[in-house]
């Protein structure tokens, strides 16, 4: 019996090693094939939108189209600028098996009569926006405009950071989590029963259903508490996965001398499907043949939340960019590499919520926060920024003396109550240090500042004729995603 055992594991192992081996040949003949077509015929750029809890996706997309479409804003995009873009126009997307992103629903929820916040986003959508546009160099005048598309594909922050998972074994796994949930409130009732078990015990489904259940709960309280570090991502957006043995796992504490049909075996056995059957086909399907990647940061919330948030956002920007291939796309090694990243935009959203003055705060504090991962990105070839954004601006800049002090402040409609008011965040550090040191060192509260955060509405839009939605360095962020390849 343990011969045959044996055997059998032995085969399942083979044939994970030939799937994996054709997977990876397919994947090199859609290259192939997609490299070869972008040489000779109309190129596509694909840019990868996501973002941690928050973030604005849905906004930042919609926003970016609709700058796209109408162009009296983008000034900062210099393809614009040089007035080498003829036309602007959405087609139908080219996978006929992924939702198209509902732009034009989002666009008029943004500046409707009435205007309000879209959904977020809930699963992979796309939309392929192409753009006509006048070729620069003594080729130019020859050659005539040229068409390329720009395939934006939008999917939630919570799966890419899944693609951390991929290294990870489930023991490692499951000593990593309780790390760092014995300091949280919103784990006692997980930890409470996770303390009962024990994982070397028979495998009874009652039992496993309980625990994946609390870990649920736990994942789902701990991302409205503005931690960012939770994953799976599938068990807080399961979608057609729900109450499928995929899902049904959760960390358990190590099981000594646990058997094969122990409840940790199975509970391990299921970490690994979750990685081979969930996190792998969404990393061939769709963010392995991602060019370049916007990661929408809502890096003010967690410096309101305090130094624990920020510390748990630096961590977790550490792990989506240790799950990217940086590197340049080069023709040749896309061919017998696979696509790479090329670049990587860390965008820290919702800055009309702070005077401009501190906007190179915000900018530098995202910057310290990715400096590690992103110099390893860097140095692989791929470009990696940061920057502060505003995919809508919602408010205006103002002044307003206070105690004999001059503050730089902000005005807008409140989303609670539909009233103006004047809002000010408090004074961002010039050094990031100063933020990100506590942080490291697991201070509970900043000692000598506090940072406050106002959700505003968007406000009611009049639109001059050929200008999208306003907005704070969407151009810049254009520029840096796709100005080369205009």
């Amino acid at each position: 019996m343990k011969d045959y055992l044996g055997g059998k594991e032995a085969l399942e192992g083979a044939e994970a090693v030939i799937s994996e081996l054709a997977d990876s040949i397919t994947r090199r003949v859609e290259n192939l094939t997609g490299t070869v077509s972008e040489a000779f015929m109309e190129p596509v750029v694909r840019v990868g939108v996501t973002g941690l809890a928050r973030s604005g996706k849905t906004v930042f997309i919609t926003s970016l189209v609709a700058n796209l479409l109408d162009r009296g804003r983008m000034g900062g995009l210099a393809a614009q600028a040089q007035g080498r873009i003829e036309a602007a126009y959405l087609q139908p997307q080219p996978d006929d098996t992924v939702a198209r992103f509902a732009f034009e629903e989002h666009l008029g929820a943004l500046t409707g009569p009435s205007p309000h916040w879209p959904s977020s986003t809930r699963a992979v959508s796309e939309l392929r926006l192409s753009l006509r546009v006048k070729p620069t160099g003594l080729l130019g005048g020859l050659s005539g405009p040229r068409v390329i598309h720009i395939d934006i594909v939008d999917y939630p922050g919570e799966w890419l950071l899944d693609l951390g998972l991929m290294e990870k074994s489930y023991s490692e796994w499951s000593a990593e989590v309780f790390a760092r949930l014995e300091t949280r409130a919103e784990a006692a009732g997980f930890l409470a029963l996770a303390g009962r078990v024990d994982g070397a015990e028979k495998l009874e489904e009652p039992q496993a259903q309980a625990l994946a259940a609390a870990f649920t709960a736990y994942l789902n309280a701990a991302r409205d508490a503005g931690f960012y570090d939770c994953t799976p991502g599938r068990f807080l957006l399961p979608g057609a996965l729900e109450g499928s043995p995929v899902l049904t796992f959760a960390p358990l504490l190590a099981g000594a001398g646990a058997g094969r049909k122990s409840l940790w075996r199975e509970m391990e056995r299921r970490f690994e499907a979750y990685k081979s059957k969930v996190v792998t086909p969404f990393f061939r399907e769709h963010f392995a043949k991602i060019d370049r990647q916007v990661v929408l940061i809502d890096a003010l919330g967690a410096i309101h939340k305090g130094p624990q948030a920020v510390e748990d956002m630096r961590r977790a920007m550490s792990d989506i960019l240790s799950a990217f291939k940086p590197g340049q796309n080069a023709f040749l090694k896309r061919l017998f590499l696979g696509r790479r990243v090329e670049k990587i935009l860390f965008a820290a959203t919702k800055a009309d919520h702070l005077h401009h003055d501190q906007h190179a705060a915000l900018t530098g504090i995202v910057e310290a926060m990715v400096r590690k991962a992103a110099d390893r990105a860097s140095f692989a070839g791929a470009e990696v920024r940061a920057m502060s954004v505003a995919s809508l601006r919602a408010t205006v800049e103002d002044e307003m003396r206070h105690e004999g002090e001059m503050l730089k402040l902000v005005r807008g409609k409140l989303l609670s109550s539909g009233k103006q008011a004047a809002f000010y965040a408090g004074d961002l550090p010039s050094d990031p240090s100063k933020l990100l040191q506590p942080a490291r060192e697991g201070a509970e509260q900043w000692l000598d500042q506090d940072y406050q955060i106002m959700s505003f509405a968007p406000a009611v839009l009049e639109l001059a004729r050929g200008d999208g939605p306003p907005h704070i360095r969407l151009d810049r962020a254009a520029e840096f995603l796709i100005g080369d390849r205009l």
